[in-house]
């Protein structure tokens, strides 16, 4: 009896787990969160995205998209914030997005990126240096 019980227990749990992951390119599409906007792509083998809208982007006139003026290149710092690719190289790997590069625009710096699809318009991602412990997470809701 116990053993019916805890294989059917087995079974319940591993058909959650699959059930759970979903196909890589799910990830592609317009994403939301309460300070940005993104749009996933994909880029080879690998997943990018290019920031859209943020509540900093814009001039005071918020007509006028602001520059990447914090950039550690010179030559970059002209170039509008909207559409940059500021999301990079996030592999799909045993159900999670990792080993991807987030520049940021508020700072100019470069974190480590992964993430995590919790439904088909559910996306969990988490920015840090060194050790995911110590970064920032962001729930993002599908716009399409």
């Amino acid at each position: 009896m116990k053993k019916s019980i805890l294989a059917v227990f087995t079974l319940l749990l591993s058909l959650a787990s699959f059930a759970q992951k979903l196909p890589a390119d799910q990830i592609i599409g317009i994403w939301k969160c309460d300070d940005y906007n993104i749009e996933v792509f994909k880029a080879g083998n690998k997943y990018s995205a290019k920031l859209l809208w943020s509540k900093e982007m814009f001039e005071a006139d918020g007509k006028t998209a602001k520059k990447d003026a914090k950039n550690p290149n010179e030559k970059l710092r002209s170039r509008s914030l909207q559409g940059l690719t500021h999301i990079t190289d996030l592999i799909y790997k045993d159900g999670e997005y990792v080993d991807g590069k987030l520049y940021s625009v508020q700072d100019g710096n470069t974190y480590s990126l992964k993430g995590k699809l919790t439904g088909p318009n559910d996306l969990e991602t988490r920015g840090y240096k060194g050790i995911p412990l110590v970064g920032k997470s962001f729930k993002w809701k599908r716009v399409q």
